[in-house]
């Protein structure tokens, strides 16, 4: 019967049939060659057969012997790696990857991270800047979460609507109070204009400056592209070094406007409501690992903080 197996004595068989050799599967198991014997002899006793051809000089394996090798080892390694598994799909332990476009872990997801780690310590957490739309999942030996910028429904997916935004053009202070006057829209005729070019899946999503001259009342302004990026970090680097005026977006630019590093040049005035947000999405079957719910209600109590926040400035 299966609970009479004598297993430490199956488990010295197969260490001494791996090397045909007692001596030898001793020091792997660090134990005596005198034990390994003990345990193959209880075994051999236990099956009624001989499992090794004892000579002189050492062992060699019998037919059965062979036989019972070959499949205890694969029981062995099927074993160990079952084991593993288990160990590796903990739900404290399971990793979470969290996939975002660059521009939204850079500028907001990661200067609010810290809030999380140390609510949460020892959550094995990775950042996937994508701008692509990546597949959430819930899998065995991962869970993964997507921040998408764009506009729904999400076919197949759960989601949550995390935040929207407003556009608006930013500058330096330096470029604001020596540069030509920015009093009106119009006024942007004189200025370097810094453009942000967004694809998602070849889509553009970023509405740009016609849009923005359009809505507040300027399309005489010429828009000519001099300065061309495809991240907002770059676009607002330039802006903050006074070298043009970046159209961009109230999550992205919220941190460097209320540190002063960048102004909005005609105030809350002639902001454009984007019609895109950021959606939170999830696999739309299956219960949500323990880090994954944990990391998702923190973001939408994050979002929420934003846009309470935002609507005070």
């Amino acid at each position: 019967m299966v609970e009479r197996l004598p297993l430490n004595a199956l488990r010295a068989f197969v260490f001494a049939a791996r090397h045909e050799s007692f001596k030898a599967a001793a020091g792997e198991l660090h134990v005596t060659p005198g034990a390994i014997s003990r345990h193959v002899k209880q075994l051999e006793t236990v099956l009624g057969t001989a499992l090794f051809i004892r000579h002189p000089h050492g062992v060699s394996l019998t037919v059965r012997g062979a036989l019972l090798a070959e499949e205890a080892g694969d029981a062995f390694a099927a074993l160990s790696r079952s084991v593993e598994a288990a160990r590796t799909v903990s739900p404290t332990a399971l990793p979470l990857t969290v996939s975002a476009s660059p521009s939204l872990i850079q500028h907001w997801l990661l200067p609010r991270l810290v809030d999380f780690e140390a609510s949460h310590p020892g959550v094995d957490l990775a950042l996937e800047a994508s701008a692509n739309l990546v597949e959430p999942a819930w899998r065995a030996d991962r869970a993964q979460l997507t921040i998408r910028y764009g506009q729904g429904p999400w076919p197949g997916v759960h989601s949550r609507q995390l935040m929207s935004e407003t556009l608006f053009p930013v500058c330096s202070p330096a470029l604001l109070e020596q540069g030509p006057p920015l009093d009106t829209p119009a006024d942007l005729a004189h200025h370097t204009l810094l453009h942000v070019t967004w694809l998602s899946n070849q889509a553009e999503l970023f509405p740009g400056w016609r849009a923005w001259l359009d809505a507040a009342g300027a399309p005489e302004v010429a828009v000519p592209v001099h300065r061309r990026y495809s991240l907002f970090g770059l676009a607002l680097d330039q802006a903050i070094a006074g070298r043009g005026v970046a159209l961009t977006s109230s999550v992205l630019a919220a941190d460097r406007l209320a540190s002063g590093v960048l102004v909005r040049p005609f105030g809350d005035r002639f902001a454009l409501v984007s019609p895109f947000s950021y959606d939170l999405l999830m696999p739309a079957r299956g219960e949500a690992p323990p880090v994954a719910a944990a990391f998702a209600d923190w973001l939408v109590a994050q979002a929420a903080r934003f846009r309470e926040d935002d609507a005070q400035r």
